[in-house]
C-alpha cells in the first residue's frame, strides 16, 4: 500500500530544502518612530510574518528624536524586543551603526541619497554577508565607493495597497476648499529642500489662487522648528501654505493623501522617498525631481519630472551627517521647471496623463518586495 502521507511529508521537505525557506529571522533596526526607516521596518516585519517568518525584533535605540507613542504603534511593535533570536541577522541601518553579529549570517539593508556612500562604510560592512539597497541608485554609490558587486543585492521597498489603494475618507483639512491641493511629507533638513520648495511655491502662486500647500515636516529638535518657521515668512503674496505637525500613526496616512490632489518633492536626493511612493498609489498627481530613487519608479508618462543636475554637496546641517556627505555629490532641481510645473498644475495644464496607482500598486507592493527580500535571504543557507 502506498504511504500517501509519507510520500507528501517528504515531497514537502525536499521542495522547502530546494526553496531555502526561512523560518525565523532576526530583524534590527529603528521601528518605533516615524521616519522612512521606521515605517518601512514596521512594514516588511507585518509582511514577513504574514508570509509565515517568525520575527525577533531588535531596536536600534536613538535612530531619531522622535518617538511615536504606544497609543499608535501596532502592539506588535511596542514589545519588550530581543526575544527569541534567530540565527540570521536582518538589519535596517546605516554601516556605522551596525549590530556585532556573531550568531550566524547576516544581511544590511540601507540606502544613500547621493552618488557615493562614504568610504568607511566600506569597510564597516566587511562583516556583512549581503548588501541590499532599493534602488539602482543606491547600487551605484555603494559601487562607486568601492563595494564589491557580488556582495550587493537589489530589493525595491513597497506600498500597502490595501490602505492606500482603496478609497478612503480624506483627513479634515484647511485644503479642502481649494481646488489644487499640494502635499509635501518630509523630514526637516538640508537634503529635502524644503527652502528651495518655498521659494518656488513663492514664485509660482497668488494669494488669488485656488491652491495650497500643505508640509508635513519632521521637526523633532527645537533648532529645527525654529528654522523651518523662519523658511514661512515673507508668503504673504503667495497661495496659503499650511503645516501639519502632529505625528500620525500609519493607518492616518491613507487619510492624509486623500486631502490632496498633487504631491511633490523638490529633494536633492532620495533613497526611496517612501511618501512619494504612496502618494503615486493614493492617485495623486506627482511633481518630483529626475534624479536618485524617483528615476527607479516614476517617468514622463506618470509624473512631472523636474531636471535636475548634479553638484557637489552644500550640507547646512549638523557636522554628523555633513561628514557622511563629504565628497559627494547630489542633485539640485531646476526651479524654473519646478515653478511652471506647479503653475501648470493649478491651472489645469498637467503634461502627463496616466496616473502613477496602477503601476505602483502593481509593481510595488509590500507582499512582493518581501518576496524579494526572501530570496535575498535565502542565499545565506
Amino acid at each position: 500500500m502506498v504511504q500517501w502521507g509519507f510520500l507528501i511529508a517528504l515531497m514537502l521537505n525536499l521542495f522547502r530544502r530546494r526553496r531555502r525557506v526561512l523560518e525565523r529571522l532576526t530583524v534590527f533596526g529603528p521601528y518605533r518612530g516615524p521616519t522612512g526607516y521606521d515605517r518601512h521596518v514596521r512594514a516588511f516585519v507585518r509582511e514577513l510574518e504574514r508570509q509565515g517568518v517568525g520575527v525577533c525584533l531588535v531596536e536600534l535605540a536613538g535612530w531619531s528624536p522622535a518617538r511615536l507613542p504606544e497609543t499608535m504603534l501596532d502592539p506588535r511593535f511596542a514589545e519588550p524586543t530581543g526575544r527569541g533570536a534567530a540565527p540570521v541577522l536582518l538589519q535596517f541601518c546605516m554601516p556605522h551603526q551596525l549590530l556585532p553579529w556573531r550568531g550566524g549570517r547576516t544581511a544590511n539593508f540601507t540606502m544613500f541619497e547621493a552618488n557615493r556612500v562614504p568610504a568607511a562604510w566600506i569597510q564597516q560592512q566587511r562583516p556583512v554577508d549581503l548588501v541590499i539597497v532599493p534602488t539602482e541608485s543606491s547600487r551605484r554609490a555603494w559601487v562607486a565607493s568601492g563595494m564589491p558587486e557580488d556582495r550587493l543585492r537589489l530589493c525595491p521597498l513597497g506600498v500597502d495597497a490595501a490602505a492606500f489603494g482603496g478609497q478612503r475618507e480624506a483627513r479634515e483639512t484647511p485644503l479642502r476648499r481649494y481646488a489644487t491641493r499640494f502635499l509635501n511629507v518630509a523630514a526637516y533638513g538640508p537634503r529635502k529642500n524644503l527652502d528651495g520648495l518655498l521659494r518656488v511655491w513663492k514664485r509660482a502662486t497668488r494669494s488669488g489662487d485656488s491652491a495650497a500647500l500643505l508640509l508635513k515636516p519632521g521637526c523633532y529638535t527645537a533648532e529645527s522648528q525654529a528654522e523651518f518657521g523662519r523658511l514661512l515668512q515673507g508668503l504673504d503674496r503667495a497661495a496659503p501654505v499650511f503645516v501639519l505637525d502632529e505625528l500620525l500613526p500609519d493607518e492616518a496616512m491613507p487619510a492624509l493623501y486623500a486631502a490632496a490632489t498633487h504631491y511633490i518633492s523638490l529633494s536633492h536626493g532620495e533613497g526611496w522617498d517612501q511618501p512619494m511612493m504612496e502618494a503615486a498609489a493614493s492617485g495623486l498627481k506627482l511633481i518630483a525631481p529626475r534624479h536618485s530613487a524617483y528615476t527607479a519608479y516614476l517617468d514622463d508618462s506618470i509624473a512631472s519630472l523636474i531636471p535636475s543636475v548634479e553638484c557637489p554637496v552644500a550640507w547646512s546641517g549638523d557636522a554628523a551627517t555633513a561628514a557622511l556627505f563629504e565628497n559627494a555629490s547630489w542633485w539640485e532641481p531646476d526651479e524654473e521647471a519646478a515653478v511652471e510645473a506647479v503653475r501648470a498644475a493649478i491651472d489645469g495644464r498637467d503634461p502627463h496623463g496616466a496616473p502613477a496607482r496602477e503601476r505602483v500598486l502593481s509593481e510595488f507592493t509590500w507582499e512582493r518586495a518581501t518576496r524579494r527580500l526572501l530570496e535575498i535571504l535565502a542565499e545565506l543557507g
